[in-house]
């Protein structure tokens, strides 16, 4: 008896210590906001725990004109890596959401961080907006976007369409959601 709960310890042990060990990985899900009080916009949250370091993760990346003035449809404004509230994100239409490697959530961060730090006036509506921003945010992510894309003005258009060029990556198990 003392031998046959000897190897029961022995062999449920280790079990017990990798059911522990739970998986962890930060998850991105892609958004569009539509018309309404604001002008259209895409952005990309952020949420779970990196493999490699633990550290925790909640946030979200987007970028946009400090002002929306009308000098925003005439060329360079100032712009900034913008970080919206959960009522926002609530009103907003996912996409999809995708478990992130830790190298792809590294690049995703960097990305972030190199837009953040462009010297100013950096928002132009026609070449650096938020659709262009999470256009190199989903690429970095491992995505497939059309540079030449008719959509860098529709942020809705454009999500669909990274989804239709992505679809053999999104249909490798780590998609969550698809919109």
């Amino acid at each position: 008896m003392m031998i046959k709960r000897l190897l029961l310890t022995l062999f449920i042990a280790p079990m017990l210590l990798c059911a522990n060990a739970a998986h962890a990985a930060v998850t991105i899900t892609f958004y569009s906001h539509e018309l309404g009080s604001q002008f259209p916009h895409a952005f990309a949250t952020l949420k779970g725990k990196v493999d490699s370091t633990g550290e925790v993760v909640d946030t979200n990346v987007g970028f946009t004109a400090t002002s929306t003035g009308p000098s925003i449809l005439f060329g360079w404004v100032e712009g900034r890596v913008s970080v919206v509230k959960p009522k926002y994100i609530a009103s907003s239409a996912p996409h999809f959401s995708y478990e992130l490697t830790d190298a792809e959530y590294r690049a995703v961060m960097a990305v972030a961080d190199k837009w953040r730090n462009k010297p100013q006036k950096n928002y132009n509506l026609n070449k650096a907006n938020c659709v262009h921003f999470i256009g190199e945010i989903a690429t970095a992510a491992g995505l497939k976007i059309n540079p030449g894309s008719k959509f860098f003005k529709k942020p809705t258009s454009f999500l669909k369409e990274v989804t239709a060029l992505s679809r053999g990556r999104l249909a490798s198990g780590r998609i969550l959601y698809k919109g």
